[in-house]
């Protein structure tokens, strides 16, 4: 027998299965059921009684703690139990292997509502629910889905089933108090408009709140034909979800016959879910007997009869071929009027979707689509399954949605609580650089740069923030900071104010702001004037520039020399004169004092270029070595933090900041070596007594600090290499706390403005400024990297001028040949007997070099010789060719 029942079916339902029992699912399964002397019973009675006859499969029950109890039954019997009501995400396969949900798993409808959250720029919610099962599970479910996108459920309200009005009205007053206004309502239909009216009445459906329900509203509202406008005016605004089923031909067929049985157009999801759950076992049974499968049943010894109770357990048997039909049932894969019905690995239906709904004027409006495929979209989900996953947050979108009191900016979704409590705020009590934050004996207690920046924070805010200021520390030393924010995290405190230095340790516990100062750790160290030296002019250019420059004032040279050779008599002579040329025209032109001009037009381009260069370079040492002989030159020991670090003399650093453990665990600096010191005095003092005197060799802490220092100092002391660390101060909150994001907002509203700038002069405005770090004669020489252009243009316009200057002299060199190959050859033809085996002779170099030497001038005239010659030759053979062809006349007239 296959079971359908349970105690508290629908009306609904029963008219689906009046529906079931006039269509050919009914015929069609009843044929089948018969033809194996079984049949289907829908019945009130509990369906423990009715498991005391013999069933093959169950389809039921509506809510999830029945499905609990009845699950165990199902897995002794090993019958499959299929329910289309039970949404409750910890009925597993694990522990019931014969439960199958044939609807969607609230797991899936609390990812969906946790999108919507983190869509909506939301971080805490407060979950309204019924006190049973279902809903404990689901709003476990939305718990952890929430941790994972850094917001929380900040209470949780259970409601018993079956509260009264009175109950309700307490529980939301309570809600009411705290800061957030995200309110998500995961209850059953009988008490959840009980929980909008009594909201209506306290003033939580107006601007500012945010509700969000799950389907149970949009199942209530979909059963009611027509809708109920009472209840409508209860939910204006609310945001709603919706099993998504898409428009089918399959769907529209049943609704169309529907409506014609019963003349009603009020069903909801569940009644499709329940229509497909018997089509799904009569399809099942049809494949199960095509299979020759047989329906046996047998005795389970385990099971005993109770006396004196309604059950007879001794009656219940065991499905033999239960696992085989449940791993057939499994196996269906189908479109039914919900869509496809298939199952994953987890046996939940494949392609879980939802319909979000926001509820305005007369009935709800669709506003978008949830898929676990690609999360919040506007495109209906069975759409977007051909394309690849992508639940990225650019990708998630949705429609404009009226929301409470008829605003449609989205609201902030918390506010500060009305319950009387003020924010505990905590601020060290200091006893050094009290500019920044120290204790007041005028309200509020406290004073300073910090202070002034929150208050001002403060005042940009859309809202009140009740607060009181709660001092840290002993007012004898520096309060640890760490200690601090440990208070914040143990929720002694609600956020910390002062100099707190934003570090990676610190934000993994609470959330710090925007940064309203930068900060860093810089070392201090004394200074003193540095002695001149006598190879001071060496200083403004680096090793690498001075061979650079020499090398090219050497490469110039001979290039002009080369250039100018063969036109310039100034370059030549003997070769020990034509050096000292190249060495002297080289140097001489640092100073534009050559005495040697050049004629070459190749030779002047290349000479023009240098000159530039040379010009730069001079002004460049110049300036640089005026520099480096009139500034003052300050100079330490300690060059940085380096040579801090490989040292073995004692560091000073700050009471009570992060400057130590930085040292100690990032630098593996040993403890020893490090000096607590608790104000600007003891600084001072240890600095100038030094490491071999009891004091210290320098000082690390953070950069606000030190300027006020070195201030105070009348600049005694300097800072040393690079700042080595680039943080900055913020407000510390606790975790999550959504005080903290909009006061970020206002710190970045009061930089733009201008009036960080004007606290920070209004507390620390120095009176003597001083130059923070000390100058380095190696920072400040000028290197290659700042002149490597000049001297490629250099090089690329002495390479253009060498290519042209031998591509001429090759052309000349050839036009030389040719004639002293006809000489040749013309020697050849008449000596023939001779020199027999002599070819043409080959260039040589020796002869090319000698032409390189020559002057231009020379070659000119050779080329004018050779020319002359040639055309000589031409007119001689011109002539004896003439005199050739006369003779032939000549004989030819005597002979006549």
């Amino acid at each position: 027998m296959i079971l359908l029942s349970e105690k508290r079916l629908n009306l609904q339902l029963k008219r689906l299965w009046m529906t079931l029992m006039l269509t050919k699912l009914y015929l069609r399964v009843s044929s089948l059921i018969l033809s194996f002397k079984t049949q289907i019973a829908v019945d009130l009675l509990a369906p423990w009684e009715l498991m005391e006859t013999k069933v093959v499969a169950a389809i039921g029950p509506q809510s999830s703690g029945i499905a609990h109890m009845i699950g165990y039954v199902a897995n002794e019997l090993h019958v499959p139990l299929l329910s289309f009501g039970a949404t409750d995400p910890t009925l597993s396969s694990l522990q019931y292997p014969y439960f199958l949900r044939t609807t969607q798993n609230d797991y899936f409808q609390m990812h969906a509502i946790a999108d919507f959250v983190s869509y909506s720029g939301w971080r805490q919610v407060i979950a309204i629910f019924v006190d049973d099962e279902c809903g404990r599970n689901g709003i476990s479910v939305l718990g952890d889905v929430l941790a994972k996108k850094r917001s929380r459920i900040s209470y949780k309200a259970a409601i018993t089933p079956g509260a009264d009005s009175t109950f309700i009205e307490d529980l939301l007053v309570s809600v009411n108090l705290m800061a957030s206004r995200v309110f998500v309502v995961h209850v059953n239909p009988d008490s959840g408009l009980d929980v909008f009216r009594v909201a209506k009445s306290l003033g939580m459906m107006g601007s500012g709140y945010v509700w969000i329900a799950t389907d149970w509203l949009p199942t209530a509202m979909d059963s009611m034909v027509p809708v109920d406008s009472d209840a409508m005016d209860l939910l204006q605004g609310v945001v709603a979800f919706r099993h998504y089923t898409y428009e089918s031909s399959v769907k529209r067929h049943f609704m169309a016959r529907w409506k014609n049985l019963t003349n009603d157009d009020g069903f909801n999801s569940y009644a499709m879910y329940a229509y497909d759950s018997v089509w799904l076992v009569a399809r099942a049974l049809d494949v199960f007997f095509k299979e020759n499968n047989k329906v046996t049943f047998s005795n389970d010894p385990n099971l005993h009869k109770t006396n004196g109770s309604a059950i007879q357990l001794s009656a219940l048997s065991v499905f033999n071929e239960g696992e085989k039909f449940m791993k057939i049932i499994l196996g269906m894969n189908h479109t039914g009027v919900t869509g496809s019905i298939q199952f994953d690995s987890d046996r939940n239906r494949v392609n879980p979707a939802y319909e979000v709904l926001n509820l305005v004027g007369t009935g709800p409006r669709r506003v978008g689509y949830w898929s676990n495929h690609s999360g919040l979209s506007v495109v209906p989900p069975e759409k977007l399954y051909s394309k690849p996953p992508n639940t990225s947050t650019a990708n998630q979108h949705l429609y404009g949605i009226l929301w409470p009191g008829e605003v449609t900016k989205p609201p902030r979704g918390w506010v500060f609580p009305n319950n009387g409590k003020p924010l505990r705020i905590a601020v060290p009590n200091r006893v050094s650089y009290t500019d920044y934050v120290s204790k007041d004996k005028n309200p509020p207690g406290v004073r300073g740069y910090c202070i002034d920046v929150f208050e001002a924070a403060i005042a940009l805010l859309p809202y009140p923030v009740p607060r009181t200021y709660l001092l840290y520390g002993d007012g004898k030393r520096n309060p640890s900071y760490d200690n601090l924010v440990n208070e914040v995290v143990a929720d002694k405190y609600d956020v910390a104010v002062g100099d707190i230095t934003i570090v990676t340790n610190r934000t993994r516990y609470v959330d710090f702001t925007q940064p309203f100062i930068e900060s860093g750790l810089v070392v201090v160290a004394p200074v003193k004037e540095a002695k001149s030296s006598p190879w001071s002019f060496l200083k403004p250019f680096t090793i690498e520039m001075w061979a650079v420059t020499g090398a090219f004032f050497l490469f110039v040279g001979a290039m002009v020399w080369i250039l100018e050779h063969r036109f310039n008599e100034e370059f030549r002579g003997p070769p020990r004169r034509q050096l000292i040329t190249i060495f002297w025209f080289s140097f001489s032109t640092m100073f534009f004092s050559h005495r040697e001009n050049t004629v070459s037009s190749l030779g002047r381009l290349v000479l023009i270029i240098w000159l530039f260069v040379v010009l730069i370079i001079n002004s460049s040492y110049t300036a640089s070595l005026t520099s480096i002989l009139t500034v003052r030159q300050l100079t330490s020991r300690i060059e940085g933090i380096d040579s801090l670090v490989t040292s073995n003399e004692p560091i000073g650093v700050q009471d009570g900041t992060f400057a130590r453990n930085y040292m100690v665990n990032e630098l593996n600096i040993a403890p020893s070596r490090i000096v607590p010191l608790k104000d600007e005095e003891q600084y001072l003092s240890a600095l100038q007594r030094g490491p071999r005197n009891g004091g210290v060799a320098a000082i690390v802490d953070e950069l606000p600090y030190i300027e006020v220092l070195l201030t105070n100092s009348n600049c005694k002391f300097r800072t040393v290499g690079q700042e080595f660390t680039r943080t900055g101060w913020g407000f510390a909150f606790q975790r999550d706390s959504p005080l903290a994001v909009d006061m970020s907002t206002a710190i970045l509203q009061l930089s733009e403005e201008g009036e960080l700038e004007k606290i920070h002069r209004k507390w620390l405005n120095y009176k003597h400024e001083c130059s923070m770090q000390i100058s380095n004669s190696e920072d400040s020489q000028l290197s290659l990297k700042s002149f490597w252009g000049l001297f490629l243009i250099c090089g690329i316009t002495c390479f253009m001028a060498l290519t042209v200057f031998f591509w001429r002299v090759f052309w000349q060199y050839q036009r030389l040949l040719p004639e002293n190959a006809d000489e040749e050859r013309a020697g050849e033809v008449s000596e023939p007997s001779s020199r027999p085996g002599r070819g043409l002779r080959a260039p040589s170099f020796k002869e090319l070099i000698k032409v390189v030497d020559k002057k231009e001038a020379e070659i000119k005239e050779m080329l004018k010789q050779k020319s002359n010659k040639k055309l000589k030759a031409t007119q001689s053979a011109a002539g004896s060719s003439q005199s050739e062809r006369e003779i032939p006349q000549i004989d030819k007239s005597s002979t006549i």
